[in-house]
């Protein structure tokens, strides 16, 4: 497996645009970047570092979330889905309009759109949801179907399936308490989902969120038959490939595990290459 190359990235202090609060934990940031934007492609990430003290001392990946146009339609800047778990993503739930950031991208292997008759499935839990707008929007340049799993533990955590809904795509719900769609993990609508469908239908799956999901959902792919991409979200401390603090154990097309960088030769993988068992949760 060859690592994906992209144009040179562009890093920048870009400056906040907005940042809309979803939750007291939930939050989307804009910034502008019009030069990253432009290059960007469907799962690809930036790196961010929200304030210019040392804590945090480095940038942190996030997926790009959605691009910003300008009225002509030109890219001119890109959000970031973020949840407020540390001091890092602390911050940027803190940040303010006119508040600027360090941030480097875009990165990563892309996802590449399934193309018709090909139908598109993507699967996302929480956050995960993150990297799905962009290769929507992708998938409906391309007339491919395309349908949404998507689970939270909450109807209150379930945002932006409205957005989803206007890009053309059928949009399924599961949460843990019930109160939204499927009772359960999203796995089980999907399991129904892939069951029922014809076995002359090309389904390429598409998955990013927390890793047992996405072990399970590369195990329903696995037993169905279906090809199954995951973007494996790994702490990373530069994403260009120098630090090897995000290498992950995959399998070469030998079937022999090695170690892999997840910001170069990932985000985006083979879910049949990725060792599970040597992955931490």
């Amino acid at each position: 497996m060859q690592v994906y190359t992209s144009p040179m990235p562009v890093d920048i202090d870009a400056e906040v645009l907005s940042n809309t609060r979803l939750s007291s934990d939930y939050c989307v940031v804009a910034l502008a970047a019009p030069g990253i934007a432009a290059l960007a492609r469907p799962g690809q990430f930036v790196m961010v570092k929200p304030s210019h003290g040392s804590d945090p001392l480095l940038r942190r990946p996030f997926s790009i979330f959605e691009i910003l146009r300008g009225p002509d339609g030109a890219p001119a800047g890109l959000t970031i889905l973020n949840k407020r778990i540390g001091v890092g993503t602390g911050l940027l739930y803190g940040l303010e309009r006119g508040s600027r950031v360090a941030c480097l991208g875009p990165l990563g292997r892309p996802f590449a759109p399934a193309e018709p008759p090909a139908e598109a499935w993507m699967v996302a839990g929480g956050v995960g949801l993150a990297p799905f707008v962009t290769l929507a929007e992708a998938l409906r340049a391309r007339g491919t179907t395309a349908r949404l799993f998507y689970g939270a533990r909450s109807a209150s955590e379930l945002y932006y399936a409205d957005l989803f809904r206007a890009l053309g795509v059928d949009v399924v719900l599961a949460t843990e308490d019930g109160s939204a769609g499927t009772p359960g993990f999203v796995t089980a609508p999907l399991d129904a989902a892939l069951a029922a469908a014809p076995r002359h239908q090309e389904i390429q799956l598409s998955v990013c969120g927390p890793t047992p999901m996405m072990r399970a959902v590369a195990d329903l792919a696995a037993r169905h038959g279906r090809p199954c991409d995951v973007s494996l979200e790994q702490v990373m401390g530069c994403g260009l490939g120098g630090c090897y603090s995000c290498v992950v154990l995959a399998r070469d097309p030998g079937g022999t595990p090695h170690f892999v960088r997840s910001c170069v030769d990932g985000p985006v993988f083979d879910a049949s290459r990725i060792v599970w068992d040597a992955l931490a949760h």
